[in-house]
């Protein structure tokens, strides 16, 4: 086994082993499980009940909880224990980007610490809603497009990535996001050698290159970026429908009026799409008042030291974009600001900060992209991953129920008003 299989499976064991410590705390129903838990139970019965509950998202995210269900039981073990897995799975994913950006161990270790330590990862790993699957597949299928975009013959890793795109979609839709990212860059590197663009001063590290994939055409494209995908995401579907293709085709329709429609009540926690990278508002998964002065607290918010200076550095990746033309951080750039800024095209008013969670956790390379830049000392990067461990540390009282909080220590963190 090489040494980069080894460090990956001993990245998803330890974050798994974090995940799961105080996972059944609370007991009960937290936030969104109220609606994802029983649409598992029910594809549990022997006969599919009528309606189906939560007809508004791909089955796929509900059936793996419904299969750790009929493993673990009808209890809180049950209903949250795979959200760890795909927990660890994007910790392990950043890791892998890492390794296709950065060519080295080290940076791409810090850049899945600092994605483990952002909070936003700990606390979808840790309840059982569909996010952090969808997460898991798209950041293991944007790993495998990074390790593809320089090779000569990307084929297969541009099919495997199709293929995990499809999987993400099957769990939520928004992991058509980063598939659609994929074929932009690959329609806009197709045009520019369609128009024969040079570059006069023309680098290795130039992100566009005239020989780009010479032998990946057009056949290749819609077979790993249209029919896999389609494959892997109507595959979800058939538990529920067999091969029935009008029931099939309806469920989609019942998907897009869902994901499309503008008359959906305002919630409490809502925030619009500009706030996210702020952290402007939070989202209150639990708050149960424990004993007269303490409190079990599940606070969604990110990790300010990770995220407030992520934006910076995505100022610097943007700059290099455009002066240096470097590939890694033309895909640091595009996929960050692709997976966040897709939410503004769509017309749905109810949005969460936790669907800023994809862009969130793909900041940690923009991090380590700008802190090992040259005439970086080497520790800096390493001071700062600490740094990140500190404030990840300092938030685990708001973000793992078990733990538990006094009230005078939940205001501290509550820092502004529109946090509470």
């Amino acid at each position: 086994m090489s040494r980069s299989a080894v460090i990956a499976v001993a990245i998803f064991l330890a974050s798994h082993l974090a995940l799961l410590v105080g996972l059944t705390t609370p007991e009960k129903f937290v936030f969104d499980e109220v609606h994802y838990v029983p649409a598992a139970r029910q594809m549990l019965a022997p006969g599919m009940a009528q309606p189906m509950l939560n007809p508004m998202h791909p089955p796929l995210a509900k059936e793996l909880i419904a299969a750790s269900i009929a493993a673990f039981g009808d209890n809180a073990l049950g209903w949250r224990y795979p959200s760890t897995l795909f927990g660890a799975l994007a910790v392990v994913a950043i890791y892998l980007c890492g390794l296709a950006l950065f060519s080295a161990q080290g940076p791409a270790i810090a850049a899945a610490l600092i994605a483990a330590f952002n909070q936003m990862i700990y606390v979808q790993a840790r309840i059982a809603m569909l996010d952090i699957f969808s997460l898991g597949f798209s950041l293991l299928a944007i790993a495998a497009f990074m390790h593809g975009f320089r090779s000569e013959r990307p084929h297969a890793l541009f099919a495997l990535a199709g293929s995990l795109f499809g999987l993400a979609a099957a769990c939520k839709w928004s992991g058509l996001f980063p598939l659609g990212i994929c074929i932009v860059i690959i329609a806009l590197i197709r045009l520019m050698q369609g128009w024969r663009t040079l570059f006069a001063d023309a680098r290795p590290e130039d992100w566009y290159r005239p020989d780009l994939w010479l032998d990946f055409r057009v056949q290749h494209v819609a077979l790993c970026f249209v029919v896999l995908p389609a494959v892997t995401y109507l595959a979800a579907f058939v538990p529920l429908h067999g091969l029935s293709l009008p029931d099939v085709v309806e469920a989609q329709r019942r998907i897009f009026s869902d994901n499309t429609t503008t008359a959906i009540a305002g919630h409490t926690y809502m925030s619009s799409w500009p706030s996210w990278p702020l952290l402007a508002r939070p989202v209150w998964f639990l708050f149960d008042k424990t004993a007269e002065n303490n409190v079990a607290a599940i606070v969604f918010l990110g990790n300010p030291l990770v995220l407030w200076p992520a934006l910076a550095a995505l100022a610097i990746v943007l700059r290099d974009v455009v002066v240096k033309r470097r590939w890694d951080a033309f895909l640091i750039a595009v996929f960050y600001f692709g997976c966040w800024l897709a939410w503004a095209l769509l017309p749905r008013t109810l949005a969460f900060l936790y669907y800023y969670l994809p862009a969130a956790t793909i900041a940690s390379l923009a991090l380590v992209y700008v802190l090992r830049r040259e005439g970086m000392p080497g520790w800096v990067l390493w001071a700062y991953v600490g740094l990140a461990g500190i404030g990840c540390a300092v938030m685990l009282p708001i973000s793992a129920a078990f733990i538990g909080t006094s009230m005078q220590t939940f205001n501290r963190l509550m820092l502004f008003q529109s946090w509470i």
